[in-house]
């Protein structure tokens, strides 16, 4: 199986997640960052939304719940072959009609719908290794704790 080398590991998702261009692909110039940065978002899920997935894939659905939209730049951090959240981001407050628990959390392209989903991850303890599901019931705020991180390898 053939994969992706450090460096491009880390360029790809600097230019994902900060905008910053990709250079040496295509023309003299690389693959360009977006004119406006925008956002990604992000989701929480009951479930493993899997390879074929889209953001609404096993979503959570209780009534306050709304995708967190995180800046591309600011929002995230890019180390090596690895990118997280630069800060703790909170999702609406539970107000009725909990749930299940979210096990899982999601970035994608689209504030709400299907959407792109772009990576998906088990929520898990600080030091990730084990996992730890946010439990959805009536006055919870869930919270992905700056550090939520993917890993491109």
């Amino acid at each position: 199986m053939a994969g992706k080398s450090d460096t491009f590991e880390t360029d790809l998702l600097n230019l994902l997640f900060k905008n910053t261009a990709l250079a040496g692909i295509g023309d003299a110039s690389g693959l360009q960052p977006s004119a406006a940065a925008g956002s990604l978002y992000l989701s929480l899920h009951t479930a493993d939304p899997g390879d074929a997935a889209t953001q609404a894939t096993s979503e959570v659905a209780y009534t306050g719940y709304a995708r967190k939209a995180v800046a591309r730049g600011a929002g995230f951090n890019v180390a090596g072959n690895v990118a997280s959240t630069a800060a703790d981001n909170d999702f609406g407050e539970c107000t009725a009609s909990p749930g299940s628990p979210a096990t899982y959390y999601g970035i994608g392209t689209a504030s709400s719908g299907a959407g792109k989903l772009l990576y998906s991850g088990q929520l898990m303890d600080p030091t990730f290794t084990t996992p730890q599901p946010i439990a959805i019931a009536i006055g919870t705020i869930p919270r992905l704790k700056a550090g939520t991180r993917v890993t491109e390898d």
